[in-house]
């Protein structure tokens, strides 16, 4: 009898119920009344989302920069590349230290030691130290996958470096093989299928489509933010070359583990790959051999852009021209001094780095509050460009100049936000927290443009201090600490 009250609904009548919207509702077009509320409504409200918005928060589109350059200088078998935008130096690369770098290297190694309690596996690839392997990132594993049913000890298996060894690490390494093209990711053995977030929706529709066309069997495909506006057919060469790279990879001979199945290209191949596209102005390159390359490798992926790759021929030198050594090494210093007067303090750890904002010579105008609003938006921009130039990445805390007003305290943040959309770098950046300070994390992949350029210093470890001697010459001298100590 009293069924028929299982699904009825508490609702809440307002003074106005003339305005009615049409919605849809389980599969029925339903006429609401404003002012109407449901209890399931409230209960929906009440509940807390599984995923915190945060932990997906949509790319914002790149900024438009007016004049972006890369310039590629050669000198004694070294490579160097610079990224400008206007005149400013924002990403440097050199073969010195990419060359060192492993990232994006294909070996069949061999497993050393399979840790359960880890979930992980040690695995030989023919570097001093061994690489970790996590259970994720075996090839066919599940959830619920134990490594030891994976993985045994003296096991050959194909593995890519994913991340850099670093201090005490060792390299991280996958066994979800990915191959990078100019305008896509080429995936062997896996459904996945992905479109850049920080494209428009109408080009991530229209990308979409071809790939659904032209998506090999048993290969998954990501298209990476340089496919905006490609054809098809470009498109398509593109997963052609990938098919048939991966197909040699594939052929290698077992047995002789461990060693190096495919290596990444030269650093401005890889530099060109992974960022040049129609934003850029100019290519520079001082060497004709090498712009020769380059040329060929555009023409064959970027006809649409071949014209703004050229040859520098002048007795200054195309990096002299530029100050970019200048800018190198005011790069590699702790204090950054800021257009204004006011300078950033970049203080590094072995996983954080806490960067200070100070207003230091700019006294401002008005008020304390604007000269302060001021400060901080520049330092904004600033530290964005550091943390590219630099290569800053794991955990970041920045220590902004309080304000009051939560107005500029949101504006500063969209700014910043919007500074960083010019990185291709994953970062993740979370609300001003009570304490003013602005936590953020930056993908850490490879060893950064300071660790580059210096050693460790004998004398003090690395800690930057040089601790004095406790004890007198006297009691040196005296033999005093041969002795024993005498206990009471």
């Amino acid at each position: 009898m009293f069924g028929i009250f299982k699904k009825s609904k508490i609702v809440r009548k307002s003074d106005n119920l003339n305005d009615t919207t049409t919605k849809w509702f389980n599969g029925q077009k339903v006429k609401i009344k404003s002012g109407t509320t449901s209890q399931s409504s409230r209960r929906n409200q009440s509940r807390k989302p599984k995923n915190p918005t945060w932990f997906r928060e949509t790319p914002l589109p790149v900024p438009s920069v007016e004049k972006k350059q890369m310039l590629i200088s050669s000198s004694q078998g070294v490579s160097k590349v610079a990224i400008l935008e206007g005149p400013t130096l924002v990403q440097y690369y050199s073969s010195d230290n990419i060359g060192k770098s492993k990232v994006g290297n294909i070996y069949l190694g061999k497993v050393k030691n399979v840790l359960p309690g880890m979930e992980a596996a040690f695995v030989s690839f023919g570097e001093d130290k061994n690489g970790v392997l996590y259970v994720a990132d075996i090839e066919g594993s599940t959830k619920n996958s134990k490594i030891e049913n994976l993985l045994k000890t003296d096991q050959e298996i194909l593995v890519q470096v994913v991340k850099d060894a670093m201090g005490e690490k060792g390299a991280r390494l996958t066994g979800q093989i990915s191959l990078p093209g100019r305008y896509l990711v080429l995936i062997p053995n896996s459904k996945t299928k992905g479109i850049s977030r920080r494209l428009a929706d109408n080009e991530r529709e229209r990308l979409d489509k071809i790939i659904r066309k032209i998506k090999p069997n048993n290969f998954g495909v990501i298209v990476r933010t340089a496919a905006e506006g490609v054809s098809e057919e470009s498109l398509k060469v593109d997963i052609e070359k990938l098919v048939d790279e991966w197909k040699i990879i594939s052929n290698y001979q077992s047995g002789d583990a461990p060693k190096i199945i495919h290596k990444e290209p030269d650093v401005s191949t890889k530099v060109i790959r992974e960022h040049l596209n129609s934003t850029f102005k100019k290519v520079l390159i001082d060497k004709k051999s090498q712009h020769d390359e380059v040329k060929e490798y555009v023409k064959e992926t970027s006809p649409e852009i071949l014209d703004i790759v050229d040859f520098y021929d002048d007795q200054l030198g195309l990096f002299e021209r530029y100050h970019i050594e200048d800018q190198i090494k005011k790069a590699l210093d702790r204090k950054v001094w800021l257009p204004s007067g006011g300078h950033l303090i970049i203080d590094r750890t072995e996983a954080l780095t806490v960067i200070d904002v100070n207003t230091g010579k700019f006294v401002g105008k008005n008020s304390l509050e604007e000269t302060v609003y001021e400060n901080n938006l520049e330092a904004a921009e600033e530290i964005a460009r550091q943390l590219r130039l630099r290569d800053i990445g794991g955990i970041i805390v920045i220590d902004f100049i309080d304000m009051e007003s939560q107005k500029k305290q949101q504006n500063l943040l969209n700014k910043f936000k919007y500074e960083l959309a010019k990185d291709k770098t994953r970062t993740q950046v979370f609300e001003i927290s009570r304490l003013g300070l602005v936590e953020m994390t930056r993908k850490n992949v490879a060893a950064g443009l300071i660790e580059s350029f210096s050693n460790e210093c004998e004398k003090c470890n690395g800690r930057g201090l040089i601790i004095s001697d406790i004890f007198s010459n006297k009691t040196i001298d005296e033999d005093l600490l041969d002795t024993e100590a005498i206990v009471e």
